[in-house]
């Protein structure tokens, strides 16, 4: 029956009328994630332990107006990268923490700026550039448009299949008995048969 639904819904080539407004209505499934480019210095809590934040706050001091790329001793080896391009939220969360992705979507691009927290320790960052979240042209992605809308008619043509298919059918539930009534009788099980030696067997 879902493959004869799905025959349907394909049978249906769409205009450029149709897929337009039909994105207009869907938009937010296409909308492309914020990203970031980013350098960043760490300072390890195992080997600083309660100063591992005050080592990054003085060192912030010392590279103020420091370019990304200045080359500084003072900070700890990083078991990753040490620079992350073009990284959307759902990565960060994954690989910081939720609250390392936060604050850096709210750091401004092009100075050193921290210390912000991590599942890691404490670090500077670089926000080298930042993109915001965009929503591309229906002319950009009309293909893969088309792929959605498709994908959609074909599961609506699927539920009003099974719609149609229940409401030809009737479900008869057993009436419940009469208030008062006995329970019905318990059916005995049957006794197992005795098992027969196996001497006793004719060969």
């Amino acid at each position: 029956m879902e493959f004869l639904a799905e025959d349907v819904a394909a049978a249906h080539t769409p205009t450029d009328a149709e897929l337009k407004t039909w994105f207009d209505q869907n938009k937010a499934q296409f909308e492309e994630p914020a990203r970031v480019s980013f350098r960043h210095l760490y300072f390890s809590p195992d080997r600083r332990g309660a100063n591992a934040r005050a080592d990054a706050e003085t060192a912030l001091e010392e590279l103020k107006d420091e370019p990304q790329d200045t080359k500084f001793a003072g900070a700890d080896a990083f078991m990753f990268q040490n620079y992350y391009r073009d990284r959307a939220p759902d990565y960060l969360r994954k690989e910081f923490g939720p609250p390392f992705a936060a604050a850096l979507e709210k750091l401004p691009a092009g100075s050193w700026q921290g210390p912000i927290e991590s599942g890691f320790g404490w670090h500077l960052v670089f926000v080298d550039t930042a993109i915001p979240p965009r929503t591309p042209a229906f002319e950009e992605i009309e293909p893969d448009v088309k792929k959605a809308w498709l994908s959609d008619q074909k599961a609506k043509a699927v539920a009003k299949a099974y719609a149609d298919m229940r409401a030809k059918y009737t479900v008869l539930m057993p009436a419940p008995p009469p208030e008062g009534a006995p329970p019905p009788p318990k059916v005995a099980a049957k006794a197992a048969m005795p098992s027969i030696p196996s001497d006793m067997v004719p060969q």
